[in-house]
């Protein structure tokens, strides 16, 4: 007995269903053939790692022995680490609502600018400068060197246009030459004088070069007589250039010290001033009868202004997350100006018509209708800060890179950068992956519904 094989017929009426299904097959299998190289590459690229960093993280730092979650809490007892998520979230919380908030700005002032394309590409153009060039660029802006730093170079002009700053910053008394230093960084007279006295105040620490313009000597200015009822005085660089003079004595080539301020004090109390002539000379008229010890208040020694310590611990983070947002706040605007310019212009004419002030159409009909927009670019920039590496690395000098430090850094410093703990790097590495997860997840379902 044998067997046949049977054909079965297919009904007249199921022919085109069957046709589909075979038609679908076939496109599901070279959809599938196109997106193999992707899905490959994927593979290789992203899953792959992902998974390999979950294992490693489950081993000790040579990679040899399994200790389990111990990583994850070693993780969440380092004062690095722990440094590292604070910081996170301080740009996650800062970065990327003030550049939403100044790209909405921006982007709604551009469409009243007469040059609005010109002015989009020139806040835009930051984009095009690489993280690595950024960073150098902000370094050298932040230098706290005024000769370097152009934001210290504006700050310390800013001060100085208001508050000016002292002449003599290195200038001191010699030992033992009738000058005695306060607690407030004056000097006065170790005895005391009465009218009708003349004294000599002998400063060193001047470089010649460094005196003011105006600078004459002093010998004649000693030499003057002072009237009974005035006391005179000269302040002098008590220096011969290229050797010789006596110590304590105005010698005919020393300097007077001009525009220093010069008090007269009287049991306590500073009851007459006065400031130095271009040959340090300096004179108190009508003094009543009595001692006086003679100062040179310490404002006249103050170091100069050396502006703002932009990298130092306490301002090292918002000063890098000021050099972010120079970089990404066209992206914001762009963005935001393509979601403001798909919005409903009879609306806002409506509104206008109505009654409502500029301030309220914008509160009240153009924020809520491109919330959505800006629900999108602040969840992206979210996702961007989380991962921020270059800038930070880059910025932040070595004494204060601790400080500054976010997740990206901290796994890159455990891993490569002298730890060598690439189990522990790799939990921080996780980490900041189940961080990022739920953001573009919550991005991913904005577009589908966009999508819709």
């Amino acid at each position: 007995m044998t067997a046949t094989a049977t054909k079965v017929a297919v009904p007249p009426a199921a022919e085109p269903a069957v046709r589909q299904r075979r038609a679908r097959r076939r496109g599901r299998i070279v959809a599938l053939l196109f997106v193999f190289p992707a899905l490959l590459l994927l593979g290789a690229l992203v899953v792959y790692p992902v998974l390999f960093s979950v294992g490693r993280s489950l081993f000790d730092a040579t990679g040899t022995r399994f200790v389990g979650g111990e990583n994850y809490t070693e993780m969440f007892r380092d004062p690095a680490t722990l440094k590292a998520v604070r910081n996170t979230a301080i740009w996650v919380v800062v970065a990327p609502a003030l550049l939403t908030g100044l790209g909405l700005i921006l982007a709604v002032l551009v469409e009243k600018v007469r040059w609005a394309t010109a002015f989009k590409l020139l806040l835009f153009m930051p984009m095009a400068v690489s993280f690595l060039a950024a960073g150098i660029i902000f370094r050298l802006a932040y230098d706290e060197d005024p000769d370097k730093g152009v934001l210290n170079a504006a700050v310390v002009g800013v001060h100085d246009a208001f508050q000016g700053s002292s002449s003599y910053p290195t200038a001191r008394a010699r030992d033992g030459q009738g000058l005695s230093e306060g607690a407030d960084g004056s000097y006065r007279t170790s005895t005391t004088v009465s009218p009708g006295d003349t004294v000599a105040l002998g400063l060193v620490g001047v470089a010649p070069k460094d005196l003011p313009e105006g600078a004459r000597p002093a010998r004649t200015a000693a030499a003057r007589e002072a009237a009974p009822d005035e006391l005179r005085g000269v302040v002098y660089l008590d220096f011969t250039r290229g050797g010789g003079g006596e110590p304590g004595r105005v010698d005919p080539e020393e300097s007077g010290l001009p525009r220093m301020t010069v008090e007269a004090v009287r049991d306590g109390k500073a009851v007459a001033s006065t400031t130095t002539g271009g040959d340090g000379s300096f004179r108190f008229a009508g003094l009543a009868d009595g001692t006086y010890t003679v100062a040179l208040p310490g404002s006249n020694f103050t170091p100069p202004y050396d502006g703002v310590s932009w990298l130092g611990p306490a301002l090292v983070t918002p000063a890098i997350i000021g050099a972010y947002l120079w970089i990404w706040t066209g992206f914001a605007m762009v963005l935001i100006g393509a979601g403001l310019s798909t919005l409903p212009r009879d609306t806002l004419e409506a509104a206008r018509m109505d009654g409502a002030n500029e301030w309220q159409v914008f509160r009240r009909i153009t924020v809520p209708l491109l919330a959505p927009v800006l629900t999108v670019v602040f969840v992206t920039l979210v996702i961007n800060v989380m991962k921020v590496f270059d800038l930070v690395y880059i910025i932040a000098p070595g004494p204060v890179q601790e400080d500054a430090t976010v997740l990206a850094t901290q796994m890159w410093l455990v891993s490569f950068g002298g730890g060598n703990n690439q189990g522990l790097g790799s939990a921080l590495g996780v980490l900041l992956l189940l961080l990022v997860i739920p953001a573009m997840v919550f991005n991913v379902r904005r577009f589908r519904g966009s999508q819709r």
